[in-house]
């Protein structure tokens, strides 16, 4: 499995060990929920009620169904190992490591703390940042979390439309899109349509 493995990860241009990657996929999984929750337990009785009286199923996950976490577990694990360091995203830009606490403590760059500072590759381009990132990351809702907001810069959106084509809010910004048309769209995340 090792070999197939190392094949996929290289295919993807991962540039990871296949240990080193099951071990952040063991970590993700270990991070998100429980592998069988009851989804009725986070309901009140009333809650339950109305929720299954519109064909919501609260019931737990079968044996048999295949576990939902996978596909999360895996751009969890992909995400994590794209990450850049304090020290690797000073190298890029050329700048001290305290310049990158700095920008990340304003909001001009985003992360996550695990175990140190990990800083998202999507906001990087070549030796800076991805152009309008300060404008985007502004308009960006504080509790989103860093998996979603990979998922939102890296999936095609319909109102960014380069050679007739949706293209994904990186891609506009790379290809000098205006910055308040991705701060608008990201402002959105988590909220109901």
């Amino acid at each position: 499995m090792s070999v197939a493995l190392e094949n996929i990860l290289a295919k993807a241009g991962l540039k990871v060990d296949a240990n080193e990657f099951l071990i952040l996929v063991e970590d993700a999984a270990r991070r998100l929920s429980p592998p069988n929750p009851d989804p009725s337990h986070y309901f009140s009785a009333d809650q339950r009620a109305a929720l299954t009286d519109v064909g919501l199923d609260l019931s737990p996950r079968r044996e048999d169904e295949p576990d939902f976490r996978a596909r999360t577990v895996a751009a969890h694990a992909v995400l994590a190992e794209g990450a850049l360091s304090v020290n690797e995203a000073a190298k890029v830009l050329g700048v001290d490591d305290s310049r990158i606490r700095h920008r990340l403590k304003e909001g001009r760059l985003t992360g996550w703390k695990d175990g140190g500072w990990r800083l998202p590759a999507w906001q990087f381009a070549g030796s800076g940042v991805l152009p309008g990132l300060e404008v985007v990351l502004k308009a960006l809702p504080d509790d989103q979390p860093a998996l979603v907001v990979a998922a939102f810069m890296s999936t095609p959106q319909a109102d960014l439309v380069i050679n007739d084509q949706p293209a994904t809010p990186r891609q506009w910004l790379l290809s000098g899109g205006d910055p308040d048309h991705v701060a608008r769209l990201i402002a959105t995340l988590g909220t109901p349509l």
